[in-house]
């Protein structure tokens, strides 16, 4: 279950299915990976086709999933949920 945000626009998405802060062209793949996350129970059933799932370096472990271009949702992962999700360009 996603329990917090790091993203305002992804916020702002998840609580009221519209914002203004994402490309209109990404938001159904952007929705279609924060409806996998919010059901999963551990970060490796993000491994999806598609998703290009992959742990980043470094520490808090964190997660990540391609959305578009250099687009990718990350996250953490504790016992079962996932925090701190953010919509970002990180390469």
């Amino acid at each position: 279950m996603i329990k917090t945000f790091r993203s305002k626009a992804l916020a702002e998405l998840w609580s009221t299915g519209k914002t203004s802060k994402i490309d209109a062209k990404m938001l159904a793949r952007v929705l279609r990976r924060l409806d996998q996350l919010d059901v999963v129970t551990s970060p490796e059933q993000m491994n999806v086709v598609g998703f290009d799932f992959h742990a980043l370096r470094g520490k808090p472990q964190r997660y990540s999933v391609h959305v578009n271009g250099p687009w990718c949702i990350t996250f953490e992962f504790e016992a079962g949920d996932a925090y701190r999700v953010d919509f970002e360009q990180y390469h």
